[in-house]
């Protein structure tokens, strides 16, 4: 089963997660992780650092966020580059998590990224779909080429 740590602004992530939990019973592997005013973002990354740790049973975790590009996106997107089968979705909330839930169990993170984001769509995105708008950067030369 996928993994879920729902992050984004001020008591969202708690109140997505018990919306879900009212409708489904206790949900396992499963964090929320608001990012209060004050907060530093050194905290929220430790704080999402240990709910990814939590959640993950070896098939892969989501980060669920409410804004892309958000300090929330950002320290998701730089702790998915460290762990396989780690994907980082923006734009959700209670409605669309409630009606994706099953997949959970049904996909691993590469599909349940794509059924996400096409139920979503188009406020719904992921951290690969932008590096696919976004190609990295490559050097055209070797600077250090003798």
């Amino acid at each position: 089963m996928l993994g879920w740590v729902i992050t984004c602004h001020d008591d969202r992530a708690q109140e997505m997660l018990s919306a879900l939990e009212r409708r489904f019973g206790p949900l396992p592997q499963c964090r929320a992780v608001n990012f209060r005013q004050g907060l530093s973002t050194n905290m929220l990354s430790r704080m999402m650092c240990d709910a990814l740790h939590e959640t993950d049973s070896g098939d892969g975790v989501v980060f669920l966020t409410d804004i892309s590009g958000a300090a929330p996106y950002r320290a998701a997107a730089l702790m998915s580059h460290k762990h396989e089968h780690c994907e980082v979705i923006s734009g959700v909330d209670a409605a669309l998590l409630e009606k994706v839930y099953p997949l959970r169990h049904d996909c691993d993170s590469a599909a349940f990224r794509e059924r996400i984001v096409a139920e979503g769509a188009p406020v719904v995105s992921s951290l690969w779909h932008q590096q696919q708008k976004n190609p990295p950067f490559v050097l055209l030369h070797d600077l250090y080429e003798k």
